[in-house]
């Protein structure tokens, strides 16, 4: 068993829960791998000697069987950076509150290994949504796909800028609003939700079009086919707009055209039987309670 283990360097308060799944792992014998910058933070909290380590760039192939995130969702998004096309499968143990990807509850991070171990998991894989090479912008060079969204927004001005829109090549609007969200099934849960989006479930073979703050409020939140090609392109009072993949973020000039489309490849994560989308749905909106009491 090879395993990866990743957290921010914040998150020390997963120290403890850390220790005890490499106490877990220990009973198989695992072979257990740290992303360096998080082993240096767990280091100065806890002698944990003779580890391996990770980079972004080297360190990781597709032998791994797991790799296991500390955090939340946004450590999740910030996991897929490493693990990239290799289809290393992901597992989020949640430190903080919970969230639609990292549901895994901190205080039974040993099952994260027993469970696995007697096979009482299944691996879903999520959809990505990337910049295309030909939309040339540097930032997003290597690293230009995104799990839950890409996002032009507004950049050094109160004031909205306008979206142009084709679908397949065939023009579909123009939305004045403060930006536009391509969303992935997985992220119609995170930035799309909070401006107005559907729920879509995380296996939909779809793309959502959500605008932000849209000032044409006949505009409406589009899902679309995911084999579709996106193709944007911004105007406004300033100079440059903001492009986002996830929390990765560039400055682009106005008037250049922003191709987006799915990802080749996929993210595997994986979902153990004590855990599902559903399940995190009720949990986290409420569904089913009865709130009249």
């Amino acid at each position: 068993m090879k395993v990866a283990i990743f957290g921010l360097t914040y998150q020390d308060n997963a120290l403890e829960y850390v220790i005890e799944l490499l106490e877990e792992l220990s009973k198989e014998n695992a072979e257990v791998y740290f992303e360096e910058d998080f082993y240096k933070l767990i280091s100065t909290k806890r002698k944990v000697n003779g580890f391996k380590t990770f980079t972004e760039k080297e360190g990781l192939d597709a032998s791994f069987d797991m790799f296991v995130s500390f955090g939340g969702d946004g450590t999740i998004l910030r996991a897929t950076t490493y693990v990239r096309d290799l289809g290393i499968p992901i597992v989020g143990v949640n430190t903080g509150r919970l969230g639609f990807l990292s549901t895994f509850k901190k205080e039974d991070v040993r099952k994260v290994v027993t469970e696995f171990v007697s096979g009482d998991y299944h691996i879903v894989e999520r959809s990505l949504v990337e910049v295309s090479q030909e939309s040339d912008i540097p930032e997003f060079k290597t690293l230009n796909f995104a799990l839950n969204e890409i996002t032009v927004s507004r950049k050094d001005t109160t004031s909205m800028i306008t979206v142009e829109t084709y679908l397949n090549n065939e023009y579909l609007t123009s939305y004045w609003a403060d930006g536009l969200i391509v969303s992935t099934p997985t992220g119609s849960t995170g930035y799309s939700l909070s401006c107005g989006g559907p729920v879509v479930a995380p296996m939909a073979k779809s793309l959502i079009l959500t605008p932000i703050a849209p000032h044409n409020l006949n505009a409406r939140p589009l899902v679309i086919s995911d084999e579709t090609v996106i193709r944007l392109t911004v105007s406004g009072r300033e100079e440059y707009h903001l492009v986002s993949l996830d929390s990765r973020i560039a400055t682009v000039k106005n008037g250049k055209e922003i191709v987006v489309r799915k990802a080749p490849f996929t993210i595997k994560l994986i979902e153990y039987t004590s855990e599902s989308f559903l399940k995190t749905l009720r949990n986290k909106l409420l569904w089913g309670e009865d709130r009249r009491n």
